[in-house]
């Protein structure tokens, strides 16, 4: 199927709730039509958490009108980023140089809208683990999936904790309802073969993220508003229909 960009809605980006929102099964339920998400992040992309927010706000206002799948797949901002950490703070100065400033002070504005602080404290580093991690999870359940993606960005973003240390994907994984995430994790080689074929068909052609595609067709980029989803959604079951 061709993908249709929906480029008259992209922002460009800095970096490249309590509702039920999975549809579990491959059909619509009530004659609601089914909208899948394809979504390709990285744990550590500040954009792709605002882009999920908005989503979620997308999804809770439309739920009457459609069922939704959505999956979470892997990117790599940083595929050689140390696995014990680096300072967050000295890693976005050494990368940015004097821009870093400004998109910490726009980020943290951005942050501040949707209700939450933006907190540049603690380490960053190697997201291969939270990759893994959200693997397992959506292997028990698609809204498992989702909820462990907020769990983790809001750690990242506004707790300071380290996306690679392992006491913090425990404790988040167990929020959620994730179950053998020890187990799986002490291993390095489960879930490695299939995060990287989920990189490879879903992440190997895009430049950046957040990246949605809708219903296997139209694409999305950057960190949309809830308006650009909706629009995304009626067209992709406008399609279907």
């Amino acid at each position: 199927m061709r993908l249709v960009s929906l480029r008259s809605f992209q922002i460009p980006a800095i970096f490249s709730s309590g509702s039920r929102l999975m549809a579990q099964s491959a059909g619509s339920s009530g004659g609601k039509r089914l909208v899948q998400v394809d979504i390709s992040s990285d744990t550590v992309c500040p954009w792709c958490f605002v882009g999920k927010k908005n989503l979620d706000k997308a999804i809770a206002s439309s739920q009457d009108q459609y069922d939704f799948k959505i999956k979470w797949h892997p990117f790599f901002l940083n595929p050689s980023a140390p696995k014990e950490g680096v300072n967050k703070k000295e890693f976005y100065t050494n990368k940015f140089g004097s821009r870093s400033e400004q998109i910490v002070t726009r980020m943290t504005e951005i942050f501040k809208g949707l209700g939450m602080d933006y907190d540049m404290s603690g380490l960053t580093g190697n997201t291969l683990d939270s990759h893994r991690l959200l693997y397992l999870a959506g292997q028990q359940g698609l809204e498992e999936q989702h909820k462990l993606a907020e769990e983790l960005f809001i750690g990242y973003f506004t707790q300071g904790k380290y996306i690679g240390d392992r006491e913090f994907l425990l404790e988040s994984a167990r929020k959620v309802g994730v179950e053998g995430a020890a187990e799986f994790l002490e291993d390095p080689n489960k879930g490695l073969k299939e995060v990287n074929e989920e990189l490879h068909q879903f992440s190997a052609n895009i430049s950046g993220v957040p990246h949605y595609v809708i219903n296997g067709k139209y694409q999305l980029s950057g960190g949309q508003p809830p308006e650009s989803f909706l629009r995304a959604f009626q067209m992709a079951a406008a399609d279907a229909s």
